[in-house]
């Protein structure tokens, strides 16, 4: 059976240690000590992945994406056509531009001034707030 280290659990569950600590000492999921490491059972983890995904998540950070490529910035403009729209984002020295759904956009709530995280894959940028 395979187990996973606390900072392993983190990154699964898509949220800090300091959170896994302290679930695991409300016991939510069960954990064993192998010398200095807390550990969890592969079953309880994945108990505790369902259940964490059917509350939608903790609100606290989101899930690991794909892209890796990610700039923090803030938006400095956003230009809405009928159909697409173009955020601009300031990321340190960098200016990234890319061309969103306008729908997307709107979901997003997205306007000047607000944090985001811009990331990159190949020729896509992805955007997703905070």
């Amino acid at each position: 059976m395979e187990s996973s280290t606390m900072g392993q659990t983190s990154e699964l569950l898509g949220v800090s240690i300091d959170t896994v600590r302290r679930w695991a000492d409300a016991d939510r999921f069960p954990t064993h000590r192998e010398g200095n490491r807390r550990i969890v059972e592969g079953t309880d983890l994945a108990a505790v992945c369902v259940e964490v995904a059917q509350e939608g998540g903790v609100g606290e950070e989101a899930p690991y994406p794909s892209a890796r490529n990610a700039f923090p910035g803030i938006v400095t403009a956003v230009k809405l056509g009928d159909v697409a729209a173009q955020v601009e984002v300031q990321a340190g020295p960098h200016r990234v531009v890319p061309l969103l759904a306008r729908e997307a956009v709107m979901e997003l709530a997205l306007e000047p001034g607000m944090t985001v995280t811009a990331r990159v894959k190949s020729t896509s940028v992805h955007i997703e707030r905070g």
